[in-house]
């Protein structure tokens, strides 16, 4: 018999990454992600903030104003309604513009959170997810769109792009609902007065998941830096939804899955494109101290660690602005 340890076969080294994983990736990540949230003692404030800013959305003041409404698009659920809440109220308030949001239904915003939305903005339309569902075997059927569609299902950002563009016509605004308005939104106003080009938000660093490489190949052209997602102005009749099945699917079949993906596909959209940009200083991705005391800016943009100041404070501060 051989004195030489035997090589390890497949499943033991499967094995043995799965136990290096459980016992030392994820811990490790947990910590690096506590210490930027502030620690334990932080993040139990930052817990007992969002509890508190849920119920405040319940009892936000009803704000109106005459005049043509703005639509705005947003997809929500049990876990977001009152951010959703928060954002539009902020919206309205300092546009000083009535809202007739349209928001599609993760398939979790059951009566009891869709009645504080209706209160606030009695001009409000649900999409069922029943209804999106609908739309999609219809305009993306699985066995022509199968990437599309099994990432609408297991990678909800997706929808973002998806349920409000997907059979549907002319240019909407796309919010993600973790946004807090301190000051009149001039930018946002006259692009939705007059839409006229692809609008998106800066990021504070460029995210997207893909090499950029791969990224350049299938758009066609060099895809910029910095393209955030929290702000989206697209044009649904331009959108070729097979072009971005394969993008999806070629991005995946050779780079794995990634939480940035939608992010990805709208860079590549607007690649080569002359944009409406959000001007970065003025909407503000990712908040800090001291511009999370003061609120300077136009927009907040509460992503990553930036949720402890938004959860702890700033959605406090947003109910005393003027």
């Amino acid at each position: 018999m051989s004195g030489k340890p035997s090589t390890p076969t497949f499943a033991q080294r499967l094995g043995l990454g799965r136990l290096a994983l459980a016992l030392w990736h994820q811990p490790v990540s947990k910590i690096r992600d506590s210490l930027r949230n502030g620690g334990p003692w932080q993040e139990k404030i930052t817990e007992r903030g969002r509890h508190e800013m849920e119920l405040a959305a319940r009892s936000l003041p009803p704000v109106h104003y005459a005049g043509p409404t703005l639509e705005v698009h947003l997809l929500t659920g049990k876990r977001f309604w009152y951010q959703t809440a928060f954002c539009l109220w902020t919206f309205s308030r300092h546009s000083q513009r009535a809202l007739a949001p349209v928001i599609y239904d993760d398939g979790t915003l059951t009566e009891e959170f869709r009645a504080p939305l209706i209160r606030l903005f009695p001009q409000i339309r649900f999409v069922a997810q029943a209804d999106t569902i609908a739309r999609l075997d219809h305009f993306l059927p699985a066995e022509k769109f199968p990437t599309l569609r099994e990432r609408w299902v297991n990678y909800p950002n997706i929808r973002k792009l998806t349920d409000p563009h997907v059979g549907s016509h002319g240019w909407k605004l796309v919010l993600d609902s973790d946004l807090l308005f301190f000051h009149r939104p001039e930018f946002l106003l006259r692009w939705l007065e007059a839409p006229a080009r692809p609008l998106h938000a800066v990021d504070c660093e460029t995210s997207y998941g893909y090499s950029r490489g791969l990224m350049d190949q299938l758009s066609g052209g060099h895809v910029d830096d910095l393209i955030n997602v929290g702000l989206t102005g697209l044009n649904s009749d331009e959108l070729d939804w097979e072009r971005l099945e394969h993008w999806c699917h070629t991005l995946i079949q050779r780079e794995g899955t990634s939480y940035y993906l939608e992010q990805a596909i709208i860079a590549m959209l607007v690649t080569g494109r002359e944009c409406a940009i959000a001007p970065a200083k003025e909407y503000l991705t990712l908040p800090l101290p001291p511009e999370t005391h003061h609120c300077h800016a136009v927009m907040h943009h509460y992503v990553a660690h930036s949720k402890r100041w938004y959860f702890q404070q700033n959605w406090r501060h947003a109910l005393k602005s003027k």
